[in-house]
């Protein structure tokens, strides 16, 4: 016999208990393991009308891809310094302007600036000087 406790799992914990009354909202279905994490900043668009758009204003209208779940994962080493300018940037813009962003999405961002850049201008862009002044 097995001394360990069976523990009811979280779907069984956070179920509706009581049974749907006429008149009242049903309860909300409880999300499946496809379903995204977090809140998109953004309405989501359709595979259509984004093609379109893309084709409309050109490869240069990169964004980034915001608060979604990431399947892909880099590791970026920085310095203490570079670490600390990244958080007074983070503060900043919750202060100043009421942005609650983690690095991650001021990282994403930077990136996404940064190539539209790039795509734009190339041998002109911000990217290419800064690279090759080192």
């Amino acid at each position: 016999m097995s001394r360990r406790v069976s523990l009811p799992a979280a779907d069984e914990l956070f179920r509706p208990t009581a049974p749907h009354r006429p008149g009242e909202a049903p309860a909300p279905e409880p999300p499946t393991e496809s379903a995204v994490r977090a809140v998109p900043d953004e309405p989501e668009e359709t595979e259509e009308s984004e093609e379109t758009e893309s084709a409309t204003r050109g490869r240069s209208a990169r964004k980034p891809s915001g608060r979604v779940r990431h399947d892909e994962k880099m590791t970026v080493y920085v310095t203490s310094d570079e670490l600390l300018d990244l958080e007074h940037a983070r503060l900043s813009l919750r202060r100043t302007h009421g942005l609650a962003v983690d690095r991650g999405r001021l990282v994403r961002e930077a990136i996404a600036l940064v190539l539209a850049d790039f795509e734009a201008n190339g041998d002109d862009s911000v990217l290419v000087r800064r690279l090759t002044q080192e």
